[in-house]
């Protein structure tokens, strides 16, 4: 798994990861910073953590090279981006191509990006919601694994709706991710088909 900050995704999977039934173990958790919550909530799992910082190599280019060296040494079946605040590229996406989740905070196609609870308040929508989708080489364009509405209420903040959304997104990722294992998927196209 890969964080950028709190770890809330991560603890959600760690925590159905108890459960011996649970056909996931989370091999490795990497960040892009060091110091963060995600880490500490992997370490006192018990799980192996990894710091690959942008700024420790010549360019983004390099870090993405890095960022596939460290994470192929730990051979994971599928790599979650959760809550990773940074773009993966190329030699990462042709590395792990099909085996990379996302999860974001909006209904995709819509308000994709780093601001999606803050766009769906400023436009008005009464629903928006989460989606887990496979990582392509745009931002948020990959194909969709599964998505749920959340109701946007009268009166909502971007927090307070986001803490809504989070609610769904742990309990649909760590659903598809159980299913992906056990049942596997084939992607045509656009199309993720999870028998």
């Amino acid at each position: 798994m890969l964080v950028s900050g709190s770890g809330t995704l991560l603890q959600a999977l760690l925590d159905e990861t108890r459960d011996e039934s649970y056909p996931i173990t989370v091999v490795a958790v990497g960040a892009d910073r060091a110091g963060i919550e995600g880490l500490a909530r992997a370490e006192r799992a018990g799980v192996p953590t990894f710091v690959e910082r942008v700024r420790d190599h010549a360019d983004r280019a390099a870090w993405d090279e890095a960022l596939t060296r460290t994470v192929a040494s730990y051979q994971p079946d599928l790599v979650v981006s959760a809550g990773f605040m940074k773009i993966l590229g190329s030699a990462f996406l042709t590395r792990f191509a099909g085996r990379v989740i996302n999860t974001h905070p909006a209904l995709l196609p819509a308000f994709p990006g780093a601001h999606a609870v803050e766009e769906a308040i400023e436009y008005g929508v009464t629903v928006t919601g989460c989606t887990v989708h496979l990582v392509d080489t745009g931002v948020d364009t990959g194909p969709i694994l599964t998505q749920e509405a959340v109701p946007v209420e009268p009166g909502d903040d971007v927090a307070g709706l986001h803490e809504r959304i989070k609610t769904v997104e742990r309990r649909l990722l760590v659903g598809v991710l159980a299913r992906m294992v056990r049942e596997g998927y084939t992607v045509d196209g656009r199309k993720v088909s999870i028998p």
